[in-house]
């Protein structure tokens, strides 16, 4: 089998489209499941049953039905009932919820890691309870979870190639499309390969160091 160079420039194109929307899916993806995740975990804290039970029923179903179930579910059968968006918008939307389930958990081991006289502390000293949270608890908690939030910003990249079957063209579905219009698989597919790899270990390095700075 030979190395067609030419297929390789001709790709190149589409594979810039392609790593700009996985990118973008990415990074929109990650910052929607962090802060969601938070949310679900301060109110699984709260003392009231009836907020407590529908948002530990609807995580638990997210987190334990297939990313690619939900958006089959987001894309093809919303419309049905008039909620239409985009399909970057509902793949972002996808990601960002069923990893936000994830990173729940991991801010809730955040927190529940952080030494009770913490909270002793800063009731002695009375500081109000949004207060408490925001200046004691979530920067030790957030400090102590980086490193987990980080593998699943790479679990998030491992996963856009998803979004293919809603139509979006991020760079897997970049390289099928020019794959079947000119029949050259090989090329296209090892170069998202080598994306994926690059982009995955430039996003460890990243935040290995954030890590490092936070630790200070």
């Amino acid at each position: 089998m030979k190395w067609d160079w030419n297929a390789v420039s001709g790709f190149m194109p589409h594979f810039w489209d392609g790593l700009r929307v996985t990118l973008e899916a990415l990074a929109l993806g990650s910052l929607l499941s962090f802060s969601l995740g938070l949310v679900w975990t301060l109110l699984m804290r709260t003392a009231a049953r009836w907020v407590r039970w529908p948002v530990g029923v609807v995580t638990e179903f997210v987190r334990n039905t297939p990313l690619l179930v939900q958006l089959f579910f987001l894309f093809y059968v919303l419309p049905e009932w008039g909620l239409t968006f985009s399909a970057l918008t509902t793949g972002v939307f996808a990601i960002g919820l069923h990893y936000s389930t994830y990173t729940m958990q991991v801010y809730r081991a955040g927190i529940e890691a952080v030494p009770a006289g913490q909270w002793e502390a800063a009731t002695a000293l009375n500081l109000p309870r949004r207060r408490t949270w925001t200046a004691v608890i979530l920067p030790q908690a957030i400090r102590r979870v980086v490193p987990a939030l980080g593998n699943y910003v790479i679990s998030m990249l491992k996963d856009t190639p998803m979004l293919m079957v809603i139509t979006v063209l991020e760079m897997l579905g970049q390289a099928r499309l020019y794959s079947q219009q000119h029949f050259q698989f090989t090329e296209p597919v090892t170069v998202i390969g080598v994306a994926f790899i690059l982009i995955s270990y430039l996003a460890s390095l990243l935040m290995r160091a954030l890590e490092r700075r936070l630790v200070r």
